[in-house]
């Protein structure tokens, strides 16, 4: 891990997006790795990147603020890139506390740690200060039961996950051009939904929301009509 490139930058009012990049010699094409910062009264990052990245993504955090300040650890649903630095991120930020999906709390969460994970319902709210963050369950979109995303009513962005995976190794923070070409071209190599019955009306869930930036797991974020991106998406999925 000693050859990745870590980089930060801003993408939306206090909401910085931490990358680090597997260059092509690592995966073929090259791919990224995405966690996001909101820099508040009460700081939350969501996706603590695998546990070998800890210090890569730590470093990039304490550009903006000392990583102790965190106290909300959130993540999508339960994989190694989404949380597999949790017990480092705890142990690094000692009054921060994990943020999950109810699901993921009782089922994965709880036993992986010794803090108690606040585990979340859809539509439960997470004041930070400036930025109110409403949860949002998906169950199984694009994968996990436990999956959920967090909708930052301030800032109008969509912390989307594994939703959008772009390849490449997203040297551009923030794009406003087509993300779904590429993220669907990368499905067709390897195809990462579970396609539950429920998809179409999650997605639409989502879209209603109306987000101005997508922030993606993998890949560069995005800025624009995210309602109709993520409708364009649906479309693309019932295909």
């Amino acid at each position: 891990m000693n050859d990745l490139q870590a980089s930060i930058h801003e993408i939306a009012p206090d909401t910085y997006r931490i990358s680090v990049a597997l260059p092509p010699a690592l995966f073929p094409g090259g791919f990224s790795f995405n966690q996001y910062l909101i820099a508040d009264e009460q700081p939350l990052l969501f996706h603590t990147g695998p546990k070998k990245m800890f210090h890569l993504v730590s470093e990039q955090i304490g550009k903006v603020m000392p990583v102790s300040r965190l106290r909300y650890i959130a993540f999508s649903h339960y994989e190694a890139d989404e949380c597999g630095a949790l017990p480092e991120f705890l142990a690094a930020a000692p009054q921060a506390r994990p943020v999950c999906s109810h699901v993921a709390a009782v089922v994965s969460v709880s036993d992986l740690v010794d803090v108690e994970p606040l585990g979340l319902q859809d539509g439960d709210r997470l004041d930070l200060g400036r930025h109110r963050l409403v949860w949002q369950a998906t169950p199984h979109l694009p994968h996990g039961w436990e999956t959920g995303y967090f909708f930052d009513q301030t800032a109008r962005t969509l912390f989307c996950g594994d939703l959008f995976t772009q390849p490449g190794t997203g040297e551009q923070a923030l794009v406003t051009g087509d993300i779904l070409g590429p993220s669907e071209a990368f499905r067709g190599q390897m195809d990462y939904f579970a396609h539950g019955k429920d998809a179409p009306a999650l997605m639409e869930k989502l879209a209603r929301l109306e987000p101005n930036v997508l922030a993606c797991m993998h890949g560069s974020a995005w800025s624009g009509d995210g309602a109709g991106m993520l409708r364009q998406l649906s479309t693309a999925l019932m295909h």
